[in-house]
């Protein structure tokens, strides 16, 4: 009698658990359809099963991670169907750039720097976020937010600069359009080009083209080029307190494509210039909690993070974002 119970109550366990993984794969579909009404996906038979298992991958891993003690949370995105390997051959660098010199040309001042700064509050010196799609041009749009803020400082005017244009004629300054640049390179590029278009005269494509730039048509201009060294991450805080906006780039991992809100830290980055895949703008720094963290502008859209905008940790180069920091003076 004991054994035909126990044989009987497997069976049940059995029939119970694959009726659960019915459920569960239920489940992931039902999230998975919705996701893609929300971001107007469609795909064919085949493809629609291959992006529905690695979505529901990323939905356990996002799940998984906000379950821990963070420091930031995780969600899903516009990127919630593709393996990071997917995400880094479209969306970042293709191989590191070679980082600014060890030793940079930045002065720090004495001081003092206030405990919090975001240059978006103090008037009209930062773009809307903007969108590089499938290309790995956030090295441009580092660039035209650190020309755009640093210029409306100066003048009051605040216009969208083309990061087209620096996609299609940067690359005699080692610029690689879609497959990567550093904003140190292109504003050296700004300043011998004499000029950078607008936005509006020179749109963005999201590819490489020839290049078409009209110098009468040029909007804003680089006297200098200004590189912070080398891991002197108070010389960024020093720059961003007293001057302006400042580009920076640091190493995307695969829990960073997710990030939600907090402040982003990680286990599994580097900190070497040689490992740097994404270029941003820290447009300000804050404390929250007791972590110093920097306010950051990002490049995948406003639908992205915070409004397109991340939160990371200050103070420990993390990911390297320390590495090769730059900005332009007009």
């Amino acid at each position: 009698m004991v054994e035909v119970i126990t044989m009987n109550t497997l069976l049940l366990f059995a029939l119970l658990s694959a009726a659960s993984a019915f459920h569960l794969s239920e489940r992931d579909e039902f999230h998975f359809k919705s996701w893609m009404a929300q971001h107007n996906r469609a795909y064919s038979v085949e493809e629609y099963h291959e992006r529905l298992q690695i979505f529901s991958e990323n939905k356990r891993k996002i799940d998984k991670h906000n379950e821990g003690n963070r420091t930031f949370t995780m969600a899903l995105n516009q990127f919630s169907d593709m393996t990071f390997s997917e995400f880094r051959n479209t969306f970042l660098w293709s191989e590191p750039q070679n980082c600014s010199a060890t030793k940079g040309n930045y002065l720090s001042s004495d001081g003092p720097h206030p405990d919090s700064i975001d240059w978006r509050k103090k008037g009209n010196y930062v773009t809307e976020v903007k969108n590089q799609k499938a290309c790995g041009s956030c090295w441009t749009f580092s660039t035209t937010g650190c020309l755009e803020s640093v210029t409306a400082i100066g003048t009051g005017k605040l216009v969208p600069l083309s990061e087209q244009q620096l996609v299609d004629c940067a690359q005699d300054f080692n610029n690689h359009g879609c497959n990567g640049g550093l904003p140190s390179q292109a504003f050296e590029y700004i300043m011998y080009n004499k000029g950078l278009m607008t936005e509006a005269d020179y749109p963005y494509t999201a590819s490489d083209d020839s290049c078409v730039y009209k110098p009468e048509l040029a909007a804003a201009f680089v006297k200098e080029v200004v590189n912070i060294t080398a891991y002197d991450e108070m010389g960024m805080v020093d720059a961003v307190a007293t001057r302006n906006p400042v580009s920076l780039a640091f190493e995307v991992t695969s829990d960073f494509i997710h990030y939600s809100q907090g402040v982003y830290t990680s286990t599994e980055c580097h900190k070497t210039s040689d490992k740097v895949n994404h270029a941003v703008l820290a447009v300000g720094y804050g404390q929250e909690s007791g972590t110093p963290y920097w306010i950051v502008k990002n490049s995948w859209g406003s639908g992205w993070g915070i409004g397109g905008y991340f939160l990371m940790e200050r103070g420990k180069n993390m990911c390297g974002l320390a590495a090769c920091s730059s900005f332009p003076v007009v």
